[in-house]
């Protein structure tokens, strides 16, 4: 069994060479950190959620977290629970922590997410008077050759809090090495992200798509009742964490969640419980990408469930299904 731990510098200028009198360094509890921010391909330590990662076998692994209860992107409107998209960049999270910590991958290879996959107990979320300490139950599968360089890997995650099950689910991806990625990207890799705001059209009102900041919403109003064009701020902190050549993944899910509020109209919002998500192509900078939306039938009472297709230089990129309860007001 190994565990990932973080190790401190040597030195410190502000602590005594030796224990403290009467303690045993071996009988100092073990002090909660982050892993590496690295590890989870994010710049701000503040986004990292997991704290530690333990291997019970060869596929089976035991991560632990913590949500933070003010998170400035990651919360309902009312700040009451952390919000369901915070599964899926935790499920996203595990995956990279274990590839890098317990798989060999190296730091400077790149993820390609084909599927997210998770349900979530909306119960399970509510914020309460410490910050939300989580564990995560993590299996994995290889798919094809394991010594093949583009081998995809599935992950099977639990997410549990107190013991109880807040959510599920699963994603699959692929690691590549720079020299692939370089051949596979081409000339994307030298297109910026726009980042003046002047360049993108108005964007919806936040109230219309689930959101209470301007700067969360990621859809522009077009022509068409269902259509949406794909418009977010680059400058954001949480959803352009760190820099990238394409739209990111957690961006393709704010909009299908957004796309769904919209279809709703402004007096009602939905909590998404269920999201099944397929990342077909990325999303580049470069040209427009429209966001669409329609319906699902057959769902429960106080329920609503929509696809929502992304599709840029027309090709599909994106196509999530998500379904979940509707409060109006």
């Amino acid at each position: 069994m190994s565990v990932l731990t973080v190790h401190e510098p040597e030195h410190h200028t502000d602590r005594t060479a030796g224990p403290l009198p009467g303690l045993r360094l071996d009988a100092l509890p073990r002090l909660t950190t982050t892993v590496p921010r690295e590890y989870v391909h994010r710049a701000s330590v503040a986004e990292v959620f997991l704290t530690g990662c333990t291997r019970i076998d060869e596929t089976h692994f035991a991560l632990t977290g913590q949500w933070p209860r003010a998170h400035t992107y990651f919360n309902s409107p009312n700040g009451l629970r952390h919000d369901p998209l915070q599964v899926a960049e935790t499920i996203r999270q595990a995956g990279l922590c274990l590839a890098h910590a317990e798989l060999g991958v190296l730091l400077g290879q790149h993820f390609v997410m084909w599927d997210l996959n998770w349900t979530v107990m909306p119960d399970q979320l509510l914020i309460g008077a410490t910050p939300s300490d989580f564990t995560v139950e993590v299996a994995i599968a290889t798919e094809g050759r394991r010594n093949a360089v583009t081998v995809r890997r599935r992950v099977e995650v639990t997410i549990r809090r107190d013991g109880r099950t807040t959510a599920t689910g699963n994603a699959s991806f692929t690691c590549l090495t720079p020299e692939t990625y370089r051949r596979l990207r081409g000339d994307a890799l030298s297109v910026p992200p726009r980042t003046e705001p002047e360049e993108h059209p108005v964007r919806m009102d936040p109230a219309e798509v689930g959101r209470t900041r301007p700067g969360e919403v990621v859809l522009a109003p077009t022509d068409r009742p269902q259509r949406w064009l794909l418009a977010p701020d680059t400058r954001h902190p949480v959803m352009f964490d760190h820099a990238g050549d394409h739209i990111p993944g957690m961006v393709l899910l704010e909009a299908a969640r957004q796309a769904s509020c919209a279809l709703l109209g402004p007096a009602a919002t939905l909590t998404p419980v269920q999201m099944s998500t397929e990342f077909h192509r990325y999303v580049e900078f470069a040209s427009p990408c429209w966001v669409e939306a329609t319906p699902l039938p057959e769902q429960r009472d106080g329920w609503a469930g929509f696809l929502v297709t992304g599709s840029q230089d027309g090709k599909t990129v994106f196509t999530t299904s998500v379904s979940g309860p509707v409060a109006r007001y």
